[in-house]
């Protein structure tokens, strides 16, 4: 095909769509940019110039071909990604054509409803707390405002999903709320050690895994990418404190309350069952593939084992690049059973309760208000484990490459 002519335009429209896609599913730019350059060949171009951001994605094809732009759209759904994610394989392995790729996409990927209503998906905010309680604080007390607390959670992101515009608000607002909550029932004497039970509710909106993106797209050298996305990620971080933060003031809370302390141990079968029910609530909250549950939920149960149990015992950085790790690993052995995902379909849930978002952050997030002296090397903790997550992770992609290299989909 002549890269110039007009018959490679849809080719590049289609590459150009699915690398939108890519992004909009959460693919780091870095994999984006590897997947559209090993397609190329597989559509009859032999090269390509792409750039991708998190935003925004340009593709030229030949020295005398116009540059395309794509502004990067709403977030994918998991179930749309991951179909996105098979359309991509068929076609390097050329068992798809350009025309079908793309009624596929228009069809499978943009055109499939929800398997479930979204007001389920967002109720999946309420295993996801509990469960992180569970491993947190697993007091009755603690559970139970952990509950309400999520109700609370999954009500601001309905509000959210009917008003896109108030999405800005969403990391304050929600602390905000969440914290007077928690905060109350501190100053009645309901609640011991509120930090530890807001951190379990709001884990579902932190930006944790979009940290951990972000180091791993500075490590392989796209700092632009990687420097926005940190940079984006720290504003929200900032945003839920100062939702706290404004909480206490409203409250009347002194800076005690927020001390990272932890009465009750988790147990074993207590950790065993919080992992369970974050499972199910990711399982709601993502969309997640029913035809893939099973190596999703052996990926997840594998990379949770490793964090918690090296975890308690190293510490949480070793503790998460141990789950990162594990999650690379199980997810490649189970691409190889014939009728096993792909790597990333298996990894990404995994991948969200390892990274800060959820287990990693809820493990590392020592950031004691109450205690000055505590916080610098609080903030340090939570910064190792956030760069041996990432290292984790690169780690495992260079894993999934050697072991299947047609994918190139891998982190």
């Amino acid at each position: 095909m002549d890269e110039g002519s007009d018959a490679s335009v849809p080719a590049q429209d289609l590459l150009v769509t699915i690398g939108a896609g890519l992004l909009a599913g959460g693919i780091s730019s870095v994999d984006v940019e590897d997947a559209l350059t090993g397609l190329a060949p597989a559509v009859g171009l032999r090269s390509i110039n792409v750039a991708a951001l998190p935003k925004g994605l340009f593709l030229t094809v030949g020295s005398d071909s116009a540059t395309r732009f794509e502004r990067i759209g709403p977030d994918l759904r998991f179930d749309q990604t991951a179909k996105l994610l098979d359309i991509v394989d068929a076609l390097r392995s050329r068992r798809l054509g350009i025309d079908a790729a793309r009624r596929m996409i228009d069809t499978e990927v943009y055109g499939t409803a929800p398997r479930w209503p979204v007001w389920l998906s967002h109720l999946g905010a309420v295993p996801i707390g509990i469960g992180l309680c569970l491993l947190l604080e697993p007091g009755l007390v603690n559970l139970a405002f952990a509950a309400i607390g999520s109700l609370i959670v999954a009500g601001v992101l309905a509000i959210n999903s009917r008003h896109a515009s108030l999405g800005p608000l969403l990391p304050v607002a929600s602390a905000f709320i969440v914290g007077v909550l928690m905060l109350i029932g501190y100053r009645l004497d309901w609640l011991e050690s509120p930090l530890r039970t807001i951190v379990a509710t709001l884990a579902l909106l932190l930006p944790g895994s979009a940290v951990v993106t972000g180091l791993t797209e500075i490590s392989a050298g796209a700092l632009s990418a990687g420097s926005s996305r940190l940079v984006s990620s720290t504003v929200q971080l900032a945003m839920f404190i100062a939702g706290v933060a404004g909480a206490a003031v409203v409250t009347g809370t002194g800076a005690e309350a927020l001390a990272n302390s932890q009465l009750t141990d988790s147990t074993w079968w207590l950790s065993a069952l919080g992992v369970a029910a974050a499972t199910l609530g990711l399982i709601l909250y993502l969309h997640t593939p029913l035809e893939h549950t099973v190596p999703i939920v052996l990926t997840i149960a594998a990379a949770a084992l490793a964090q918690l149990g090296l975890g308690a015992e190293f510490g949480a950085a070793i503790g998460g690049l141990a789950g990162a790790l594990t999650a690379s690993l199980v997810a490649v052995v189970l691409s190889r059973v014939p009728t096993g995902p792909i790597w990333r379909i298996s990894f990404v849930p995994a991948f969200l309760i390892v990274a800060p978002g959820s287990f990693g952050l809820l493990n590392a997030s020592q950031i004691e208000f109450g205690d000055g002296s505590g916080v610098a090397g609080s903030l340090l903790a939570a910064a190792t484990t956030f760069f041996t997550i990432a290292i984790g992770t690169v780690i495992g992609s260079a894993l999934a490459h050697a072991a299947e290299p047609k994918d190139e989909i891998v982190a």
